[in-house]
């Protein structure tokens, strides 16, 4: 069968046009129009197995990695047009079901570090992936291991050097596509709907049509489509190679993913959420003026940056938040914004100026001609030289708008005012040149156009200085009085020391006790003859039963969920309801509860399961931390442990600085005062110090390792 042109080509709109839309999905009319079912407002284990089932496909050979199935969900990303690039982008949604039991990674540092580390180990974990390259890990193609090639991985060797590819090889591979940092979107949710954002890249992190903002949407919706409960993420992410949880801070009040609802989780060296909130407001608000007022001293750059900026804005500039919001919106809007608003920008500053005459303009440019006469040869005059020069000749406001109008201006003697951007600090340069201001008239409109529109390179360029200079703690410039800039630095430090945000989804308020389809109950457990070793705290599982259901009904129900989710809690059963004990089997849930309670069941598992090991998150290691600035939990910065009573301590409180190397034996500060450390002490001194990652056992190290979040 021949198929013209014209037919291919709307057969490929025809299969591009049946796949989800990236920038909607999920939603009322995800796909060609047709209405879609919505998922029922139940547990996350049973959302998404329906959203599988619904949505994704398993790419075959499905039974390659039964432990690491992989499903795909196909997107296209814009709407369909005429023309010869009418196919929009398809993007692979890579959901990959991980057995929990059989993975290399039991434990989730995740969960440790942001609080959840007293949960039971999850029987699954779900990972949303969007690959960086454009593939699927679902394809199940990866380079050969010895020429590159590209090999599926049910091949038994590669076709081009015949290298023997093992089973090892090809699981590697699978599990390094979950360890990627590349990916522009990775994240995974626990089977009881607790989970981590590991990471979004947008733009900047290689995608060619995705923003992090589009992928964030994305994220967002799945996560209340499929009735998540709740999400961490660790934001180490930056923006324009800034620390962005800092300058978003200042600017915002938040985080970059608190536009989506994620608040302050957990700070790191005992932070808490009015601390993090006093630090915003106490950098944030401090005045300019405090940079601007230093006496009889020579002025800066940072002082002339700010004057400049100040010059710029339609509005007036106050504190640090001001500056820092203004500089954003030019970077934003360059160079359109200042293109289209450059008359009305114009207009405004004479109607500000309309308080001098003619003549006081005429006489402050006719003092900046004279300063530029003075300078010999060719060298250029900076803004700060220039404006300090005859800073006693007007206002400041008037001296700003003559440095902005003065390019092209037609001095004495055939000579015109030429402007320039230095190369090398992207400040305005001015000096005179043989003309006229009509030969010049295309030079003159230039070079006024970047007093006021600055290019990206050089807004970027000043962002960063501005940035170091007043804003990150390790390198901000010293100001009066001390003590404020102390309070500033203190400020800047609990503000990059906050990096657990969390986002409470609380799928049970969508649910209404008058519009369910049975009685939902949120069911917690309890072990009867529960010993240390196996004690657990799973928080509450959501239930639903039919309206007709039995207090025997709800026992099993509630059996199998637990058993569903948790691995510790296989072959549970429940016994009893608490508070309910005596209550026939035969008892209709109806007449005990109403839907969205809280039950209590009581009940056992064989002890000699082997899988106490699973009893949380955690792990089986016993651990206790202890630091002098409050800390009792890992919260994922440097620890080190005393070799003599085994308490872990951040190595920052401990007088290692983060970049230091740490002593290969540590004592304590409780047991040097007690005397328990003195023959360590006396052993430490001759011994050699070790790498900043190499202090025994783990010290030097996080408790648990994270990647970047973004």
């Amino acid at each position: 069968m021949v198929v013209n042109e014209r037919s291919l080509k709307r057969m490929k709109r025809r299969v591009t046009a049946d796949l989800y839309d990236f920038l909607s999905f999920p939603s009322s009319d995800s796909v060609g129009g047709v209405a879609e079912e919505v998922v029922p407002g139940g547990p996350f284990r049973s959302n998404v197995r329906t959203f599988l089932e619904r949505h994704a496909v398993l790419p075959p050979p499905s039974s390659l990695f039964p432990h690491l199935m992989t499903w795909q969900v196909l997107f296209r990303v814009g709407d369909l047009t005429d023309g010869p690039d009418s196919t929009p982008v398809v993007v692979v949604l890579d959901v990959v079901e991980e057995d929990v039991a059989r993975s290399r990674s039991v434990y989730c540092d995740q969960c440790r570090v942001v609080g959840w580390s007293g949960h039971p180990v999850c029987s699954k974990r779900y990972h949303f992936i969007l690959k960086a390259d454009g593939f699927s890990i679902g394809g199940y193609v990866k380079p050969c291991t010895k020429c590159g090639y590209e090999v599926h991985l049910s091949e038994p060797r590669c076709k081009l050097c015949s290298y023997v590819m093992t089973a090892d090889d090809a699981e590697d591979w699978v599990y390094h596509q979950l360890e990627d940092t590349t990916h522009l979107l990775h994240g995974v949710i626990h089977s009881n709907g607790y989970g981590h954002l590991l990471r979004v890249n947008g733009r900047e992190g290689g995608s060619r049509v995705l923003s992090g903002f589009h992928i964030m949407d994305l994220w967002d919706r799945l996560c209340k489509y499929l009735g998540v409960r709740k999400v961490s993420l660790m934001d180490v992410s930056k923006k324009y190679g800034l620390e962005y949880r800092l300058l978003h801070a200042v600017t915002r009040g938040h985080p970059w993913y608190g536009d989506w609802g994620y608040e302050f989780g957990a700070g790191s060296f005992a932070l808490t959420l009015g601390t993090y909130r006093e630090a915003i407001e106490t950098l944030s608000s401090m005045a300019l003026s405090i940079f601007i007022c230093q006496g009889r001293k020579p002025r800066t750059r940072v002082q002339d940056l700010i004057l400049f900026y100040q010059s710029l804005s339609e509005h007036e500039l106050v504190n640090i938040r001001d500056l820092f919001c203004f500089m954003i919106s030019l970077i934003h809007d360059a160079p359109t914004h200042y293109l289209e608003t450059n008359k009305r920008r114009r207009s405004s500053a004479l109607g500000a100026l309309s308080i001098w005459t003619s003549n006081d303009i005429k006489r402050v440019e006719e003092a900046m001609f004279r300063v530029l006469r003075a300078v010999s040869g060719a060298n250029w005059v900076s803004w700060r030289t220039l404006r300090g020069a005859v800073c006693k000749v007007g206002p400041p406001e008037i001296l700003d708008y003559c440095l902005k109008e003065l390019a092209g201006k037609e001095a004495a003697e055939g000579m015109v005012v030429q402007v320039r951007c230095n190369p090398d600090s992207g400040a305005p340069e001015y000096r005179l040149e043989p003309g006229s201001a009509a030969l010049h008239g295309n030079l003159s409109s230039t070079s006024s156009s970047f007093l006021n529109c600055p290019s990206k390179e050089h807004l970027l360029r000043d962002l960063r200085f501005l940035y170091e200079s007043l804003l990150h703690p390790a390198t901000m410039m010293g100001f009066g009085p001390e003590a404020k800039r102390d309070l500033a630095i203190g400020a800047a430090t609990k503000l990059l020391d906050c990096k657990q945000f969390v986002k409470d989804y609380k799928p049970e308020s969508r649910l209404s006790a008058t519009n369910l389809s049975g009685t939902y109950l949120f069911c917690q457990v309890e072990l009867l003859d529960q010993s240390e070793e196996y004690a657990t705290n799973p928080p509450p599982e959501l239930i639903v039963l039919p309206h007709n259901a039995t207090v025997s009904d709800l026992k099993a129900e509630a059996s199998k969920a637990f058993q569903e989710v948790y691995l510790i809690f296989k072959g549970f059963q429940g016994e009893e309801l608490l508070d309910y004990e005596g209550i026939g089997k035969s008892t209709p849930i109806k007449l005990l509860l109403k839907s969205l309670e809280t039950v209590c069941i009581r009940g056992r598992w064989p002890v000699k399961n082997g899988f106490g090991r699973f009893r949380m998150e955690r792990g089986v290691e016993r651990w206790t931390v202890d630091c002098g600035c409050g800390a009792r939990d890992d919260d994922g910065e440097r620890m080190l442990a005393c070799d003599v009573c085994g308490v872990w301590q951040h190595t920052r409180c401990a007088g290692v600085h983060d970049f230091d190397t740490v002593p290969a034996r540590f004592v304590c500060s409780r047991c040097r005062l007690s005397g328990k450390g003195a023959k360590v002490i006396a052993h430490c001194k001759d011994d050699s110090m070790n790498s900043a990652g190499a202090a025994v056992g783990n010290g030097g190290k996080s408790l648990a390792t994270l990647s970047d979040a973004r």
